[in-house]
């Protein structure tokens, strides 16, 4: 009969405690990348948002020099309080001149609701993507050479956009049969956190209407 001297090797205890501490600090290494990036989130949703309604006025002329207020029909994305100390938006084209109907929303390529809500209690129709106060905790929106008025006062809070892509500043508010509402400087459009996280900056840029984030130039 032949005996076999082979011996089985097993780990050794130290060799195993060393094995749980290289897994353990490649996982605290993996964690923080399975988190959500909230900013960022916000920052594409936003910028698809902005993207999208410029878009929309591209394919679809408002121009009518026939009615005195046609550039209130401009396609036109408008953050609004969402009545829960957060914010919402919205991306329309109010062709009543009244305030925005959901009938006037434009549907969201996403989910196919529309891209319209008047609160934190969306309808069966409304998509989910314009509650930015709930999903991301967004509690401000300051726009920075948007203005409205001929005074400067900056109360704007909407962008609308041309057939020529085009941005214009408040069309709601002093639009009239020529293009006094054509943007003539850069707006940036800051977004604050509940958290106390750093704003989200986004630029729309004047003639173009290219949008980006704000130290993120080629997003």
């Amino acid at each position: 009969m032949k005996i076999s001297n082979k011996q089985t090797r097993a780990f050794t205890m130290i060799e195993l405690v060393f094995v749980i501490v290289v897994i353990g600090i490649l996982a605290a290494l993996a964690l923080p990348r399975l988190e959500r990036d909230i900013r960022q989130e916000a920052a594409d949703n936003i910028l698809s948002a902005i993207r999208y309604t410029q878009h929309l006025a591209l394919t679809d002329n408002k121009t009518d020099p026939f009615d005195l207020t046609w550039q209130k029909k401009l396609w036109a994305i408008r953050f609004d309080s969402d009545t829960e100390g957060g914010f919402l938006y919205k991306v329309a084209s109010n062709t009543s001149g009244n305030n925005i109907a959901k009938s006037e929303s434009a549907i969201d390529p996403s989910n196919g609701k529309h891209m319209f809500a008047s609160n934190n209690t969306l309808q069966a129709d409304e998509s989910p993507n314009v509650l930015l106060g709930k999903k991301y905790g967004i509690d401000t929106v300051d726009f920075t050479n948007c203005e409205s008025t001929a005074n400067g006062n900056n109360a704007s809070t909407h962008i609308a956009f041309d057939h020529l892509g085009r941005p214009h500043k408040g069309v709601y508010n002093i639009a009239k049969n020529d293009y006094r509402t054509v943007m003539t400087a850069n707006c940036i459009i800051s977004f604050g956190f509940e958290d106390g996280s750093a704003n989200l900056d986004i630029n729309i840029s004047k003639e173009t209407g290219y949008a980006f984030i704000v130290g993120q130039e080629d997003s």
